[in-house]
């Protein structure tokens, strides 16, 4: 007697929301193509059960200063553009295939450069002169500062629709009001708190700002250190969303490149550490395989760095989409 499978297939009552980042010149921008994630009705990649209409996208890391302190397998790919950061971002976009420029304004940091609201603007302009993609604009996390610099970076990238982060539940409003004037999309982050997350959410939206304009970053740790626990609350900050909690039902950014390249693992020499084997395998290996597990968790934007990193992670994301074997 032949067995009957029941069929289990969920089904959700909301779709998360759809963002859509850069603008063309029909849209009042000036960039070659725009970047949509969000829209999906299911669990990541769970295509028999509901639709996912746009597929995870990566942005590559480009800094407003040299950084100092990337391990060699990782700088050594962008050692011939580092000093420019028009040829910086083209390398990404035209040779490995970036979906987005994440541009860091590291150099305002007061600890460091502290380079001007004007400077950064002059960056900012730089990297939309050279790629059509869609930016990310990632302020240099010094609140103060990042306060000073939005509103004249907002300003220079208006009608561009630039992705701008981060806001917090303590510093929120200066970003909000640049956002909401020039038409930019946020970023809201949370330390791996799905209160918090929610709450930073309500502030924006009690500000003026619209729930379905914002990304939310619920931080990231790297393969090794917590990335279970993260996996866990954006596992269910997705079903909260999918389930009908329009306070969670944003798109989801992790920040790969950032935290995987700053820890030992990926980092050590293997004149340090000769039983793990060859660095410039190890590290690019170890962002991809940290990328692979955010993607199952939900993730729709991945910040990363390496190049043979990133070429991994958007096979898997073609694979995974069905478009390729």
């Amino acid at each position: 007697m032949p067995i009957e499978i029941p069929d289990v297939r969920e089904s959700f009552s909301q779709a998360i929301y759809t963002v859509t980042l850069g603008a063309t010149r029909d849209g009042g921008g000036t960039r070659t193509k725009v970047v949509t994630v969000g829209g999906e009705k299911a669990l990541p990649f769970h295509h028999f059960e509901g639709e996912i209409p746009h597929p995870p996208v990566v942005a590559m890391e480009v800094w407003d200063v040299p950084p100092e302190d990337w391990p060699d397998p990782v700088r050594m790919p962008f050692a011939d553009v580092m000093g420019s950061l028009g040829e910086w971002a083209r390398k990404c976009v035209e040779e490995h295939g970036a979906d987005l420029i994440c541009l860091r304004l590291v150099g305002c940091d007061p600890n460091g450069e502290d380079r001007s609201p004007e400077e950064a603007a002059a960056a900012v302009k730089e990297v939309l002169t050279s790629v059509g993609v869609p930016l990310i604009v990632w302020g240099c996390g010094n609140p103060e500062k990042d306060n000073e610099v939005f509103p004249v970076v907002g300003e220079a990238a208006a009608g561009e629709n630039c992705l701008l982060g981060t806001i917090t539940q303590d510093n929120y409003k200066t970003l909000v009001a640049v956002a909401t004037a020039y038409k930019h999309k946020l970023i809201a982050e949370s330390p791996v708190d799905i209160n918090i997350a929610k709450q930073v959410n309500i502030l924006a939206m009690d500000a003026g700002y619209p729930l379905e304009d914002l990304v939310i970053y619920p931080s990231t740790g790297a393969l090794g250190y917590g990335i279970e626990y993260v996996y866990s609350i954006m596992e269910r900050a997705r079903l909260a969303g999918l389930g009908g909690d329009k306070l969670m039902a944003q798109p989801i950014l992790c920040d790969i490149g950032r935290e995987v390249w700053g820890v030992k693992e990926a980092r050590a020499p293997r004149e340090e550490q000769p039983e793990w084997g060859d660095a410039e395998l190890r590290g690019p290996l170890w962002e991809a395989t940290t990328a692979y597990m955010y993607l199952l968790a939900g993730a729709d934007i991945l910040v990363m760095r390496h190049p043979e990193a990133v070429r991994a992670a958007k096979r898997a994301i073609r694979m995974l989409m069905g478009e390729e074997q």
